[in-house]
C-alpha cells in the first residue's frame, strides 16, 4: 500500500474514458488527478452526465475491456485502484427514478411535445399574431400598398390542387390542398399544402377560414416561390436524362 501511496504524491493524472449504464450514447475523455478521492469523482461526474453521488457506482476497465476494479470505497484516492492512461470508467446509476433512466434525454421522441390548438392561440393575448394583427389596425395600407390581390398568380400556373410537391426551406413533401387568394393571411397567392408528416401548424383552417381539409398539425400555407412540383412520371432512359441535363434543361424532382 505505501508504493501505491507514493505513486501519487504531487500533482499526477490521468485520463478516462467515461460511459455510463443509462446513457448509451454517453461517452467523454475526462481527466482526473491521482490524488482526488473517489467521492470528488463521483461529484466531478454528476456535474457531466447527472448520476448523483450516493446513487453512482464506478467500475474500472483496463484496455481490453477487461475489469480491474470496483471502486467502493469513497474514501481513497482513485490512484489507490491504479488507473493508467486510456481505461474506462463506468458510471453505474443505481436509483431506478434517476434523471438518466428511461431513455428520455438521449431519445427526444419519447419527450411530450407542446403543442397549442388554433382555437386556444387565438385566445392569448401578447401574441405576434396579435401585434401584427394591431399594427394592420392602425395602418391596413402597410401591406397592401406593397402586396398586388394578383401578388405572385404567375407562379401558380404549374400548380395545381393533388399534385405531389416538396417545400421550402426543409425539404417538406406532401399534396397540394389549395390554390388561391387567402385574404385573412396577406394579398395575393397562396398554396395550400397538407405534409406527409406531422410538420405543419393547423388543419387546413387559418384565422376562421377553411381553405382545406387535412389532420391536424399537418397543414400549412405557403407561397407559391417555396413550392416545387414533383415529376409524377420517372425517367427509366438515362440517355434522355443525360441530354436534358447537357442542354440545361430543368428536371423536376421525383417525390
Amino acid at each position: 500500500m505505501a508504493s501505491r501511496l507514493q505513486q501519487i504524491e504531487g500533482d499526477e493524472s490521468v485520463l478516462l474514458r467515461v460511459t455510463h449504464s443509462n446513457l448509451k450514447s454517453f461517452s467523454a475523455d475526462v481527466r482526473f488527478p491521482l490524488q482526488m478521492s473517489v467521492e470528488s469523482v463521483k461529484d466531478k461526474l454528476w456535474r457531466k452526465c447527472g448520476t448523483s453521488v450516493n446513487s453512482m457506482s464506478l467500475e474500472l476497465y483496463d484496455d481490453t475491456n477487461t475489469k480491474v476494479a470496483a471502486l467502493t470505497d469513497n474514501s481513497r484516492p482513485l490512484g489507490f485502484y491504479s488507473p493508467l492512461q486510456g481505461y474506462r470508467l463506468h458510471v453505474i446509476d443505481l436509483d431506478p427514478s434517476s434523471v438518466t433512466s428511461g431513455g428520455w434525454l438521449e431519445d427526444t421522441s419519447l419527450v411530450e411535445k407542446y403543442t397549442i390548438s388554433e382555437e386556444e392561440y387565438s385566445k392569448r393575448d401578447s401574441t405576434f399574431r396579435k401585434f401584427k394583427e394591431k399594427v394592420l389596425s392602425q395602418n391596413p395600407s402597410a401591406v397592401e400598398n406593397k402586396l398586388s390581390n394578383n401578388y405572385m398568380e404567375d407562379l401558380c400556373s404549374n400548380i395545381k390542387v393533388g399534385d405531389r410537391c416538396e417545400v421550402d426551406p426543409g425539404a417538406k413533401r406532401g399534396v397540394v390542398k389549395y390554390v388561391g387568394q387567402a385574404e385573412s393571411i396577406a394579398p395575393g397567392f397562396w398554396v395550400g399544402i397538407q405534409y406527409d408528416e406531422p410538420l405543419g401548424k393547423h388543419n387546413g383552417i387559418v384565422k376562421g377560414v377553411r381553405y382545406f381539409e387535412c389532420p391536424p398539425l399537418h397543414g400549412a400555407m405557403v407561397r407559391p416561390d417555396k413550392v416545387k412540383v414533383c415529376l409524377q412520371t420517372i425517367f427509366h432512359d438515362a440517355s434522355i436524362v443525360e441530354v436534358l441535363h447537357a442542354n440545361d434543361v430543368h428536371i423536376p424532382i421525383l417525390c
